[in-house]
């Protein structure tokens, strides 16, 4: 007898697991389900079929893999997460027949989960562990200014604050801080780390509120940070022993005291004064010792190739950005965001201080005379000092965007900023604003109207007497009136004197009309002759004649309907199974169009706003003069 296949149980119907069959099959509750999934890196898998893979039923349910599931099944921490199950049941039974003994023995005895075994086992090298840091430092940074609560606790708070301190350590020794930006959500950077681009959000910070149950799930949260406390770890040794520095570093203010805990204000204090700290080398020496390696010359036959000059001016450039604020003395007023302007200055050279009677960790004082830069986020300063710019924080992440210490009259006290544009555009975006645009040409990054450049004055030396710009306004004023009333008369005058001349030819005009009508039909009847002539030679056989080219005109409206009929014939000749992905393809670049068109038509509006409040300000102040 032939053995009978039976359905659902070979092929895609076997391949997959509901979110519930996988609780049964590894006894878990759901808390610890999503849990080791998350330190595991489970994710749920979309099946091509998914009535076959959830044999026959069309509800959407959630499903996982056959293999991910077996792959779960030999893990060790399946017995951890069993053993707490226990251990909880356990300390609760103690806390409720208030037995203190038993539940202080219990809670001490409670099984620790150990993680280090899935690191080696996500991340086989160093380089993948890099390129996962984004996340990681993302969250750290979140977590890193939560107070302690009931789900996340004071030494995960604690371990955070620590980790992303030395984190932003190594960045500054090591000088690979390559991009800044401000945005709602936080402070964006970019490091190169290991030659891998790792970029992470440093959140603004606002007292804390606490969000219901509803909104944010922070059990998950918590699975992640645990996870990214022993990822953080591992990395943060190897980066520190490959410059050299003393792990775990010593730092001269204490992050984790009892002060900086119940305190938000003193941890911030402590944090940064750590951030303006020197660090141990495992030499002896200090981190501001550090000499910096010569860049390698290219030796090879194609030295003038493009790509050779290409990677050789990046060099120069990357070069300039690791010194840009070296030589520099920045003071910071108690209105500046500290943290992210510390880490930004200490990372590319310069030193950086703030009032040492508001938070701990000042290097130099306010009435320092050797300050270059002052930086200033409010409309007036009492006291200033003529050797220091007193400029808004814009301008260091302006600065550090275009690689070069940009002009500080634009960001002058009180000036209107000019825009803050993102570092981290792509080359195939289909819309650019046309300040970056400008500035990817080679200019300053903005634009100069019609009015700017009528304004702009010549420099005046010291020795010249300051013209007064509205006096020298009336005299042009009066200057333009006198020509125009003088270009009027002399077309008046023209006029006049033109009326008698056309009066003395009126008269003999008739005579003169008719002369000219008969030469008229006299030309056009020789013309018709002509024409006729020509015809009847061409209709002639002839022989062989060297005939002029005639240029063909490309009609555009119907090379874009061809164009567009051979798009659509190739879109019928591709395959079943890739359809889908060329609609999806397709259907991304359309909406990226729009939202392009949609920018530029935004872009224009205001542009055409911004002409008429010119114009109408430039009506009001002649107005204003001739009046």
């Amino acid at each position: 007898m032939v053995k009978r296949n039976h359905q659902y149980k070979s092929g895609e119907g076997a391949q997959y697991f509901t979110r519930k069959a996988a609780m049964k099959k590894l006894q878990l509750s759901m808390r610890d389900f999503r849990q080791l999934c998350i330190l595991k890196g489970i994710y749920p898998r979309e099946p091509k079929n998914r009535a076959r893979a959830q044999h026959g039923s069309r509800d959407i349910k959630i499903l996982y893999h056959k293999k991910d599931i077996t792959f779960l099944l030999h893990e060790p921490i399946v017995w951890t997460l069993r053993d707490r199950k226990i251990y909880n049941r356990r300390i609760a039974e103690a806390f409720y027949k208030k037995n203190r003994k038993l539940h202080d023995i219990r809670k001490h005895n409670y099984p620790e989960m150990k993680l280090d075994h899935i690191i080696k086992e996500r991340f086989p090298t160093f380089i993948d562990a890099i390129k996962e840091l984004d996340d990681c430092m993302t969250l750290l940074f979140l977590f890193s200014s939560f107070p302690a609560t009931k789900v996340i606790t004071r030494d995960l708070t604690k371990m955070c604050r620590r980790l992303t301190v030395e984190f932003m350590h190594y960045v500054i020794v090591a000088q690979a801080l390559r991009k800044v930006f401000i945005s709602i959500k936080g402070y964006y950077f970019q490091a190169e780390i290991k030659g891998q681009t790792v970029t992470w959000i440093v959140p603004h910070y606002f007292p804390h509120q606490s969000h219901r149950g509803e909104m944010v799930d922070f059990n998950i949260m918590r699975s992640f940070a645990d996870f990214f406390v022993v990822m953080a770890g591992f990395i943060n040794f190897r980066l520190y022993h490959s410059v050299n520095l003393v792990y775990p570093p010593q730092f001269s203010h204490t992050l984790d005291s009892d002060e900086t805990i119940d305190s938000e204000d003193a941890f911030i204090s402590e944090r940064i004064a750590a951030l303006n700290t020197e660090l141990l080398r495992s030499d002896g020496g200090t981190a501001a010792d550090t000499e910096e390696p010569e860049p390698l010359e290219w030796t090879g036959e194609n030295e003038d190739l493009p790509h050779v000059n290409q990677i050789r001016e990046e060099a120069q450039s990357l070069k300039k950005l690791k010194t840009l604020f070296k030589g520099l003395k920045f003071f910071l007023n108690r209105e500046v965001p500290r943290e992210p302007l510390v880490f930004i200055i200490r990372s590319f050279g310069g030193k950086v201080s703030w009032d040492r009677t508001m938070y701990v960790g000042a290097t130099f004082d306010e009435s320092d005379e050797t300050i270059t830069h002052q930086i200033v986020d409010r409309p007036s300063v009492g006291k200033q000092y003529i050797s220091r710019d007193y400029i808004q924080p814009q301008w260091l992440f302006d600065s550090v965007n275009q690689r070069k210490l940009l002009p500080t009259n634009k960001y002058f006290i009180g000036a209107v900023l000019p825009p803050h544009l993102s570092p981290f555009n792509r080359d195939d975006v289909l819309y650019l604003p046309p300040e970056e645009l400008s500035l990817k040409q080679g200019g300053d990054g903005e634009e100069e109207n019609d009015f700017e450049r009528e304004d702009r004055h010549d420099h005046i030396s010291d020795d010249e007497e300051v013209p007064d710009p509205v006096k020298e306004q009336q005299e042009q004023v009066k200057l333009d009136y006198a020509l125009l009333k003088a270009f009027n008369d002399e077309k008046t005058d023209d006029l006049n004197s033109g009326k008698d001349v056309e009066d003395a030819e009126a008269e003999g005009g008739e005579t003169g009309e008719e002369e000219a009508a008969k030469e008229q039909k006299e030309k056009s009847d020789s013309k018709t002759e002509q024409k006729k002539q020509g015809k009847k030679k061409a209709d002639a056989p002839k022989g062989m004649a060297v005939v002029s080219g005639k240029l063909y005109k490309e009609n555009p409206s119907e090379q874009k309907k061809l164009t567009k009929q051979e798009e659509a014939l190739r879109a019928k000749m591709i395959k079943s199974k890739h359809r889908k992905l060329y609609h999806l393809m397709m259907e991304k670049q359309k909406k990226a169009e729009k939202e392009a068109n949609l920018l530029t038509m935004k872009r224009s509006k205001i542009e055409k706003q911004k002409k008429r409040e010119q114009v109408v300000k430039r009506k009001e102040q002649r107005k204003e003069i001739l009046t």
